[in-house]
């Protein structure tokens, strides 16, 4: 049974990270219908701000803000530049747009700041543990669990009791009746981008202090692994990404615990492949009838 909560314990961390990521896939599918391969990336970009912050002398909370704030930007430039043209095309050449952007952002990293791998200094957040009934947490799995916690409390006032949420639901629902109504859709996606973007920075400070690694493909796995959890949650709903990300955590924690750790990728995307058949809105999603 302590194994057990230990478990889930260390589940319920990196499954909070999964989420935090996942909502920035699922927002931006939700608004413009877009799988943005390059969110992994700005993962990346987020730890690296954050790394160069800490090696400045800021602590852990102006390091995050500064991170959140260059990746938000850097996201709204990405949309402005490399999706806003092609979006009417087809979704086909923007999903092309998005993997060559996140090409770019991991050899832009990698011709400047080199492929080694690189830690937050030791006194940016000095590890504690401590023990209850057995089961041992450490201060890394606190700041994520609060953090994300703090994040998503934030993201969820916006979405449901602003303007801008209200905007950004009325161009999920129907793009083209927001826009009859008065909706600046081009604003609306370019803040969704921007919201999301600042989440993607914040997990990828949370993933480089948790597992203690920032290399320029970080972001790969874990966003592919987020995008398994939008999926299972349901894509376009931002509960269904936070369901989807501590169940994914969760059962990859179980797996490396009790089966090994070499099987919990394979486990993501068999999880990936399940939901497909039995279920493909996910959990939390619904169906939607698309007239011809």
């Amino acid at each position: 049974m302590t194994d057990l909560l230990q478990q889930l314990l260390n589940g319920l961390s990196q499954g909070s990270i999964y989420a935090l990521i996942a909502v920035g896939y699922t927002m931006i599918y939700g608004i413009i219908q877009l799988i943005n391969f390059a969110h992994g990336d700005v993962i990346m970009v987020g730890a690296y701000v954050a790394l160069g912050c800490a090696l400045m002398g800021l602590g852990f909370i102006p390091s995050l803000a500064v991170a959140m704030l260059t990746c938000a930007i850097l996201g709204v430039i990405i949309e402005r530049v490399a999706y806003r043209r092609v979006r009417p095309v087809s979704r086909l050449a923007a999903l092309t747009s998005a993997i060559g952007v996140s090409l770019f952002l991991e050899y832009t990293m990698m011709y400047f700041l080199g492929a080694d791998l690189r830690t937050y200094p030791a006194g940016f957040f000095p590890e504690r543990t401590y023990s209850l009934l057995g089961v041992t947490i450490n201060n890394k799995d606190l700041l994520v669990l609060g953090t994300t916690l703090v994040l998503v409390i934030i993201l969820q006032y916006i979405i449901y009791r602003t303007r801008t949420g209200k905007a950004m639901r009325a161009v999920s629902f129907d793009g083209q009746a927001a826009q009859l109504m008065g909706v600046n859709v081009n604003s609306t996606v370019a803040i969704t981008f921007f919201i999301g973007s600042a989440m993607a920075a914040a997990a990828g400070l949370l993933y480089g202090i948790y597992f203690n690694t920032v290399q320029p493909l970080m972001g790969l796995m874990p966003g592919l692994k987020a995008f398994i959890a939008a999926v299972l949650g349901g894509i376009g709903s931002v509960p269904g990404a936070m369901l989807g990300g501590i169940l994914l955590g969760m059962t990859e924690s179980l797996v490396a615990g009790f089966g090994g750790s070499m099987y919990r990728d394979a486990v993501a995307f068999i999880i990936l492949i399940l939901v497909l058949l039995i279920r493909p809105t996910g959990l939390l999603g619904k169906g939607a009838q698309e007239k011809v």
